[in-house]
């Protein structure tokens, strides 16, 4: 049975999110962006509800300790 997503943060803030994103990206850890709101940084419109930051459940702890030791905040 494949792994099913799970969320480790959520933002309010668009441009945070990616950020996160990208840093699990940088450490090789696939994730997506999903919420009420839009997750373009330059959508130039406000999310209209939490962004949540999700990953695989396998690679759940290993991304909290990367956006944790790159001092990622969380709304």
């Amino acid at each position: 049975m494949p792994d099913k997503l799970v969320t480790i943060a959520e933002f309010a803030d668009s441009v945070e999110a990616d950020l996160a994103r990208q840093a699990l990206a940088d450490f090789g850890i696939d994730s997506v962006l999903a919420g009420s709101g839009p997750v373009n940084p330059f959508a130039g419109v406000p999310a209209v509800g939490p962004i949540r930051l999700q990953v695989i459940e396998s690679k759940a702890s290993q991304a909290r300790e990367i956006l944790e030791s790159k001092n990622v905040r969380e709304q």
